[in-house]
């Protein structure tokens, strides 16, 4: 039995009909409690599975049997809101498919068929070198041994190591192919695209990326600077999707997104810990990673002549 029948069939059986032309509370009201008590009948034999053992003989046809019942629900509920089982199994799939793909044939490049000056390179290595300030410590950042940028600090009261975020946005490059901070400070904006330039590699994506690079730092704080975490919460992900809805990282998934903060912020506590490093950074690997101590910290600690 396909999906469409199935509802349509549930349907008849239905005891609080919606009626026609009206805002009906109860005919919503109902299944929806129905389907939170026939969860919990599902909990209730799985209780009992676990408290009874092999005891429980009818275990598996009490779970088809309270699945069932939710099924009946779903598709009630589905119908009184005007949708089709079929049309919400299919957006599922794709929702599900997108929050754990991460896997491509290869990776995505969103500047292929431009001039090479206005194209990411695909490999580079950075070196973050912490140096003492006037006030606070600040981070000096070259890429292939040329200056990247100005010096930065945490812009916070308390040291919280904010300094070396750049290393967000070499992620989100290397993983996602994108980041228009970093194309902008490598000078390889799209300028022969004046509209591309403007939408994609302008002040606007690149405030977009520096509020996706807050926002994953300040979730970060509240969960040890994802120190041993694999999984991110998905309400985070769908949140940096809509932000960035309009833009061409639209075309990546959520996994994807996960494995570029994930990537970022292992290179961050690195870094942190060592205060400055080497990174190399691979779009066709779709990799960053931290090599090894910055070359001045590693000359200061050389006690050779």
């Amino acid at each position: 039995m396909d999906f469409d029948r199935y509802q349509k069939e549930a349907l008849r059986t239905d005891r609080v009909p919606a009626r026609q032309g009206s805002d009906d509370v109860l005919s919503l009201i109902v299944p929806m409690l129905g389907l939170a008590g026939e969860t919990g009948q599902l909990l209730s034999e799985y209780k009992k599975h676990l408290r009874d053992g092999e005891a429980h003989r009818l275990f598996k046809e009490r779970v088809s049997e309270e699945l069932g019942d939710l099924l009946w629900y779903i598709a009630n509920v589905a119908s009184k809101f005007d949708l089709t089982l079929d049309e919400i199994a299919v957006s599922n799939l794709a929702k599900v498919k997108a929050r754990w793909a991460t896997e491509r044939t290869e990776p995505l490049c969103f500047d292929a068929t431009l001039p090479e000056g206005e194209r990411l390179p695909r490999r580079f290595e950075v070196e973050l070198v912490d140096v003492e300030g006037e006030d606070r410590q600040r981070v000096r950042v070259s890429i292939n041994g040329k200056p990247f940028g100005g010096e930065l600090t945490d812009n916070a009261y308390d040291p919280d190591g904010y300094r070396f975020h750049d290393v967000f946005h070499f992620a989100y490059a290397a993983v996602l192919g994108w980041s228009p901070i970093t194309r902008a400070l490598l000078r390889r904006k799209r300028k022969s695209r004046p509209l591309l330039d403007e939408v994609e590699d302008g002040g606007r994506a690149a405030v977009i990326e520096e509020g996706v690079a807050a926002l994953a730092f300040d979730y970060a704080r509240r969960h040890h600077m994802l120190e041993g975490v694999s999984v991110l919460d998905f309400q985070l992900l769908r949140t940096i999707k809509d932000m960035t809805s309009h833009l061409e990282v639209k075309q990546c998934t959520t996994g994807e997104w996960e494995q570029a903060i994930l990537q970022g912020f292992k290179v961050w506590r690195a870094v942190l810990a060592a205060r400055g490093g080497r990174i190399a950074v691979d779009l066709d690997q779709r990799r960053i990673d931290y090599t090894g101590p910055a070359e001045a910290d590693q000359a200061r600690s050389d006690p050779s002549p």
